[in-house]
């Protein structure tokens, strides 16, 4: 055997030096270089079907004629000039001649079953019709001197295309061809263009062009890699070309002039979410979370943002104690919020409503950078104010929510809020659904009704009839009532309550409707017809005559801090607005000693609170625990209205809204007056069912289950008592006989 090996190396040798020397190939050198015995025919007959001679510094193969059965011919790095021998082998499958001398484009006759041909690193400068190639389906024309693409118009089976380090200034030539992978890099092209039709293209190598856009790419759905490496491409922006490719998995901008823009990958990444690799690396879990957080952030991140922006420059100012608005855990302040999308009326039916309820709410200005459309009035629709001076108020921390929409900035301020709440009265305001995310990470606690359009043709007459929106604004608003849709749909107790507001009058009525409901002013107005029917009908300490009904729900209060002082304050006095002032003018032996006490704890806790010994307080604001009722009851005149606070029952999950009086007149009752008359008992009387404390603590006693879309607890108590009082809404009581009572009816009458 070794003496075989070594006769089979010497004539190997012996060959390469006989093909050197005159580069003429020999039969016995081609015989010594074939491979792959198979049948021919009838099977009885044996050839040889694949001939490799590779780098034998061959210049004439016209020996090869007689190989007729080749099916893989392999001569490269040679000196070839003429592959004429190619046209008498007809079963010829492969062909690689590539790095010879061959000028000659395709010069033999076509064998009918060609399928691959190398012509790479040759002389080739002018390509020629290829029709009759029916069968050719790869084609390497690399390190050639092709100046543009022709010929290959029938080859119907071309898969494979690539013309690397050519001069070609132009794609052309190839609309049809079913080409899954096309390489044309290292040519003088400028621009992408001739691929419209290429709808079978998978691999698009154009790496080392002069390419500055990716526009021409819109339309190849397949494409799954692109190499771009050393372009001219400069913007981030032109990969929208490719935004919709969504089989794209590949992109290779390595080498040019966009990787200097800032967050170029996270950009880039962003614009093309199904990207798996850019640049040769990996593209992360991570690094796909990250750019969209950074460039398009869900709405509850935007809000979180903002909300921790706000928070930071609050606390970086000098504190101010807002007495009105004071975060606690027992009376959270009351506030009615109006959202829905652009142009459905929440702005109109905000101001309807605070004109036509002006005991109750006041309307709460927002700031915002935009223009004021006409009708519009600054500082009673909107406070408009410049970006810079928006920014200036977000700097000095008094905003408390803000949110961006349609490229402008929108911003409600903790004093628009504290102006509405000196006056005693409950904050109206209306805002996009990002704004609601915002102001729920706040301490407040308001309810929000969602008007959202029903009817789609009409919202979008009405939008265009107004002549203040662009169609693109138009569009913008329209696919937002999806985004309502979805949320009150996703999220149940989100809203509070949804209207319809494809008719603004009934959208109003509706919402009156709703707010009654909140104020409970039905109960209230037939508890007023009641009295005015039946003058004897009073309320007594003693409860005199079987005539005499017992105190309304709406004339007790379950808060210690509701409960009136034995004079009020003179609102001419200047001492009414101030809070300090008005608790200690209330302090007065009249009081109750859970009163007291209860006014006491909250001073205690404020004072706790602001020089920081008491971090708990803010806490409980988060803590969805009952809370029994206070256990402070006062016989009143029944003309005098009082409010009861209370958990929210399950029948009024979505519709409590406590907006009470400065005197205590209107407040949301978490438990019906029939469900509290339903647990006293038969026989018992009206005086027994007021001054016993502990048994009002028994009887009333909050649910513990959240109200569905409440931030923070279930109980709203009423505003603080020394506000403003709204007109009396019944007549003056008549001669009571106690002084008592008779006392504090005056006392009621001159406040």
């Amino acid at each position: 055997m070794e003496v075989k090996q070594v006769i089979l190396h010497k004539r190997s040798g012996e060959v390469k030096q006989h093909c050197k020397k005159d580069g003429v190939l020999t039969a016995e050198v081609a015989s010594s270089r074939v491979s792959h015995l198979g049948r021919f025919g009838t099977g009885l007959q044996y050839f040889y079907h694949h001939l490799s001679l590779p780098n034998h510094n061959l210049r004439d193969v016209s020996v090869l004629c007689s190989y007729i059965h080749l099916q893989k011919l392999e001569v490269p790095h040679n000196k070839i000039k003429d592959l004429s021998c190619v046209s008498h082998m007809p079963y010829l499958a492969i062909l690689d001649a590539s790095h010879n001398e061959i000028s000659d484009f395709f010069g033999f006759q076509p064998p009918k079953n060609l399928k691959e041909v190398n012509f790479s690193h040759n002389c080739m400068t002018k390509m020629k019709d290829l029709s009759a190639y029916t069968s050719l389906s790869k084609l390497d024309l690399d390190y050639n001197s092709f100046t543009e693409i022709s010929g290959l118009e029938r080859c119907c089976e071309l898969t494979h295309l690539s013309l690397t380090h050519n001069k070609i200034s132009k794609i052309s030539g190839l609309d049809n061809l079913p080409l899954t992978d096309l390489c044309l890099g290292g040519n003088q092209m400028e621009r992408i263009e001739g691929l419209e039709n290429m709808k079978s293209l998978q691999v698009l190598d154009l790496s080392l062009n002069r390419i500055t856009s990716l526009s021409g790419l819109q339309n190849l759905h397949l494409l799954g890699s692109i190499n771009l490496e050393k372009n001219l491409i400069s913007e981030i922006q032109e990969c929208k070309h490719v935004h919709d490719l969504f089989l794209l998995r590949n992109l290779n901008l390595l080498g040019n002039p966009v990787q200097e823009q800032p967050d170029y990958r996270l950009s880039v990444i962003f614009l093309l979410q199904h990207l798996a690799v850019l640049d040769q690396e990996k593209v992360t879990a991570e690094e796909k979370v990250s750019s969209v957080n950074k460039y398009d952030p869900p709405l509850d991140v935007v809000a979180a943002k903002d909300h921790m922006t706000n928070l930071v420059y609050q606390l970086m100012q000098p504190q101010v104690l807002y007495d009105s608005t004071l975060p606690s855990a027992d009376s959270p302040y009351p506030m009615l919020v109006l959202t829905g999308p652009q142009g459905c009326g929440k702005r109109e039916l905000a101001h309807r409503l605070c004109q036509e309820f002006s005991e109750y709410f006041a309307y709460g200005t927002c700031h915002t950078t935009r223009g004021p459309y006409l009708g519009e009035v600054n500082g009673s629709d909107y406070h408009f104010v410049s970006e810079e001076d928006f920014q200036t108020i977000v700097h000095m921390g008094k905003f408390i929510q803000t949110m961006k929409y349609g490229g402008h900035s929108y911003g409600l301020t903790r004093d628009s809020i504290e102006d509405v709440a000196r006056e005693g009265l409950a904050c109206c305001v209306h805002m996009e659904l990002e704004g609601v995310l915002s102001l729920k990470y706040s301490h407040f606690e308001p309810r929000y009704i969602l008007l959202i359009p029903t009817q789609l043709e009409k919202y979008m007459g009405h939008l265009k009839s107004r002549g203040l929106y662009t169609p693109s604004q138009i569009d913008m608003a329209v696919s937002r009532i999806d985004l309502y849709a979805n949320f009150n749909r996703q999220r149940p107790g989100f809203f509070d309550n949804v209207i319809p507001c494809d008719d603004w009058e009934e959208a109003y009525q509706m919402l009156g409707q709703v707010v009654k409901d909140y104020l409970l002013l039905d109960e209230q107005g037939e508890g007023q017809n009641n009295n005015r029917a039946s003058p004897d009908n009073r309320s007594t300490v003693s409860g005199h005559g079987p005539e005499e009904k017992p105190p309304s729900d709406l004339s007790r209060s379950v808060s210690g801090t509701m409960s009136h002082s034995a004079t009020p304050l003179d609102p001419s006095d200047p001492a009414y607005r101030n809070y300090s002032t008005k608790i200690q003018a209330q302090l007065s032996p009249q009081k109750s000693p859970a009163e007291l006490a209860s006014i006491r704890r909250r001073e205690q806790l404020v004072r706790e609170a602001i020089v920081g010994r008491s971090p708990g307080v803010y806490s409980q604001l988060f803590k969805s625990s009952a809370q029994t009722a206070p256990s402070s009851l006062q016989s009143h005149d029944p003309d005098t209205h009082f409010s009861e606070d209370s958990s929210s029952d399950g029948s009024r999950a979505s519709s409590v809204l406590s907006v009470p009086s400065s005197a205590g007149a209107l407040s949301v009752l978490g438990h019906t007056l029939e469900t509290h008359k339903d647990h006293m008992t038969s026989d018992q009387t009206p005086d027994d069912a007021s001054p016993g404390t502990d048994h009002l603590a028994t009887v009333i006693t909050p649910s513990s289950e959240r109200r569905p879309g409440s931030n923070i607890k279930p109980i709203l108590p009423p505003i603080p008592t020394g506000r403003k009082t709204p007109a009396a809404l019944s007549p003056s009581p008549s001669p009571s006989p106690n002084p008592a009572v008779r006392e504090q009816g005056e006392a009621n009458k001159e406040g």
